[in-house]
């Protein structure tokens, strides 16, 4: 097997990992998510750690009680991920400094993931915000 066998054998493995870590997310399996999460994650540049990536998990989801990730885009070039997810859910309150208060909306988030030793060390996300502004306008 040459070497870019290989490589494409390690991203399709990623690529499969990371569908385990979104079905966990849509499962609402947090005991899990540190199977796919590092200890020392950093998340925006915020080093949270799996206690507080688990954290601000959980608070989006008592926020947006509906919220179901759907991966739009998905490529992998070991060790990094880059996903276009797409949401279709109705935000509780103020979302992304929005008033969307119970208005569903849909948008993409694009999120790039570095993974280290099978797990999620950091996570560089952003919503797009002026897709949410156009549905509350």
């Amino acid at each position: 097997m040459d070497e870019s066998e290989d490589e494409s054998e390690d991203a399709r493995d990623l690529r499969a990992l990371y569908r385990r870590y979104i079905d966990c997310l849509n499962r609402r399996d947090w005991d899990s998510l540190g199977e796919f999460v590092a200890p020392d994650a950093i998340h925006n540049g915020r080093p949270l750690g799996l206690a507080g990536y688990r954290a601000m998990l959980e608070q989006d989801v008592r926020d947006i009680p509906d919220l179901r990730f759907e991966i739009e885009l998905l490529v992998a070039e070991p060790p990094l991920i880059a996903s276009r997810l797409r949401f279709d859910c109705t935000p509780r309150h103020v979302f992304s400094g929005l008033p969307v208060n119970g208005r569903r909306v849909t948008f993409p988030e694009n999120v790039f993931y570095a993974w280290r030793d099978g797990k999620i060390a950091q996570v560089w996300s952003i919503v797009d915000k002026a897709a949410i502004e156009a549905q509350l306008s």
